[in-house]
């Protein structure tokens, strides 16, 4: 279960389960199309407790980026661990949008 709230402007999208993988993305990526087709601007992903993401977990997150970047949004992700911080800094995302750890 994926838990979406709403602060202020800010849609704050809370992944379930520990690690954001190919056999688990069809639910994250239909909330994440439906966020944007609904107006959402400002999408933050929290991975507090997700020890894990794999190239298609990464694909999602940058697809996600650049179809709000193209609708004048912002994207950002709070929460990384350790290790998906160094991951997503060694490929360079964090020169795209925000990304913070714990």
């Amino acid at each position: 279960m994926i838990v979406i709230t709403h602060e202020d402007e800010k849609t704050v999208v809370r992944p379930s389960g520990d690690s954001i993988v190919a056999a688990t993305l069809a639910e994250l990526r239909s909330q994440l199309h439906g966020i944007v087709a609904e107006g959402g601007r400002n999408v933050v992903i929290d991975l507090d407790g997700i020890c894990m993401v794999d190239s298609s977990g990464i694909g999602l997150l940058i697809a996600a980026y650049n179809s709000l970047r193209k609708a004048g949004g912002q994207f950002a992700v709070i929460h990384a661990s350790p290790n998906i911080l160094e991951l997503f800094q060694s490929m360079r995302m964090h020169q795209h949008f925000s990304v913070s750890g714990n």
